[in-house]
């Protein structure tokens, strides 16, 4: 079989790790950024122009959204360390056979989990304790975004192909076109129309699908240099290609549907205050997205280095690029840490001029710069985790991070400790340190050396 063309495949087992891993994350935090951003900007454009109804519709539609991406997440990033591992390795064969079944295995998901959350929106939105002043505005941002889900599950099938190759600068593109469409289409569609949240949610809808399309073009145009020929064939399962998937995927998936149903339940104890305290968590949310772009970023960038690195069986460059990453996260870290604390005002004013939100916005100031440094943390102990593909430990990290201790540390400093809503946003970032720990015993045990 003929080698991968350079422009496809990049090796990151060589060189200067600080840079390489720069060079790979500042791509993907800006790719990432975009993609928050224009998440926040539908916050910010309901915000202003319909208030505090208006943003807690889209805070709540968010988190469903974001629960319902679970698998997406999961299996994506599981994809994307075993295309790293076998790009490290050289076994571009299992690298086809990964590819196709993603596509076929994921988008299969999409649509039936599209269809049946369709059925039960009704049940969903009660049992969040919607409020009822946002109820119809959440409704319609739910059902629309239900529609769009295949295309965030194909852009992060795409995105996870392209990042195990070592290449980060094409999805950044490719999120750039959403990132641009959707503002356009929200000021056309909310401010311009009136569409008010389904004006939202449809502009949401339509960027991503113009981002996958674009992706997926990419793809197919330079199919020769990965050795996928897009034929229907090669979009058959693989057995051994699924096996794979699934044993490093479920893991992923379910530790990223704990910590999303975490949020839930957080969530639906919020709303249970009233709909300025849902809004108010919208607001939480999206300042957390800032500094989870960072996270996600090092984490993407530092697992797809010390998965080819294992690959490779250079396993002395591990711990450069742990300490490397978490160096990074602690500066970024450091400065939304600071930029929170003497610019809170200015960021909550973009987000809404209801008063009756500003007037109790500063109670998110101590937990958003707590939850900060945690996602610096976890950062360095996932590029580890998922690097090296250990399904266990995943596991572990799922029930520990997502449930027990966000869930359980949120309902003591809640209700036991009767600090309301305040002490839920406090419970969530306590949690985020825990994968540091985790992260340090599995680094300390030497066990990651013994991966295939």
């Amino acid at each position: 079989m003929s080698k991968p063309q350079k422009s496809m495949v990049r090796d990151l087992t060589g060189g200067n790790v600080t840079q390489l891993l720069l060079s790979f994350a500042f791509p993907l935090f800006v790719s990432n950024a975009l993609q928050a951003v224009y998440n926040i900007v539908d916050m910010i454009i309901v915000g202003q122009f319909i208030g505090g109804a208006g943003m807690s519709a889209v805070s709540i539609g968010g988190d469903l959204l974001h629960l319902l991406t679970f698998v997406a997440m999961g299996f994506s990033s599981a994809g994307q360390v075993l295309v790293a591992r076998d790009v490290g390795a050289g076994r571009m064969d299992n690298v086809k056979h990964t590819i196709g079944t993603m596509f076929t295995f994921l988008l299969s998901i999409a649509l039936l989990m599209s269809i049946g959350c369709f059925f039960i929106r009704d049940w969903m939105l009660t049992t969040l304790n919607t409020p009822a002043e946002s109820y119809a505005f959440t409704m319609d941002y739910t059902i629309t975004c239900l529609v769009g889900l295949v295309f965030i599950y194909g852009y992060n099938i795409v995105s996870a192909i392209l990042r195990g190759m070592g290449d980060s600068r094409r999805p950044f593109m490719f999120i750039a076109i959403a990132a641009v469409l959707n503002l356009i289409l929200d000021l056309v569609l909310v401010a311009g129309l009136g569409m008010e949240v389904f004006g939202a949610a449809l502009a949401t809808v339509i960027s991503q699908a113009a981002s996958f399309i674009f992706a997926v073009v990419y793809l197919y145009r330079h199919k020769e240099s990965f050795a996928f020929d897009f034929k229907l064939s090669s979009f058959a399962i693989n057995r051994s290609a699924l096996r794979k998937l699934v044993a490093l995927g479920v893991p992923m998936a379910i530790q990223s549907a704990a910590i999303n149903i975490s949020k839930i339940i957080l969530t639906a104890w919020i709303n249970a205050a009233g709909v300025v305290y849902s809004a108010l968590s919208g607001i939480y949310n999206k300042v957390n997205t800032m500094i989870g772009i960072v996270s996600n970023s090092f984490t993407t960038a530092g697992a797809s280095m010390v998965g080819q690195n294992l690959g490779a069986r250079k396993y002395e460059r591990v711990p450069v690029i742990m300490r490397t990453v978490l160096a990074c996260g602690m500066i970024v870290s450091t400065v939304c840490a600071l930029a929170m604390g003497f610019f809170s005002q200015q960021i909550f004013d973009m987000f809404t001029s209801d008063v009756s939100v500003l007037a109790k916005a500063s109670i998110l100031i101590a937990p958003a710069i707590l939850n900060f440094y945690g996602s610096a943390t976890r950062s360095m102990s996932f590029s580890l985790i998922n690097g090296s593909g250990n399904t266990k430990l995943n596991f572990a990290v799922a029930i520990i991070d997502g449930m027990i201790s966000r869930v359980g540390i949120a309902y003591l400093l809640g209700f036991v400790m009767n600090m309301g809503c305040e002490g839920f946003w406090y419970g969530d970032a306590l949690a985020g340190f825990m994968p540091f720990v985790i992260g340090m015993c599995y680094f300390l045990s030497n066990r990651w050396r013994k991966v295939q």
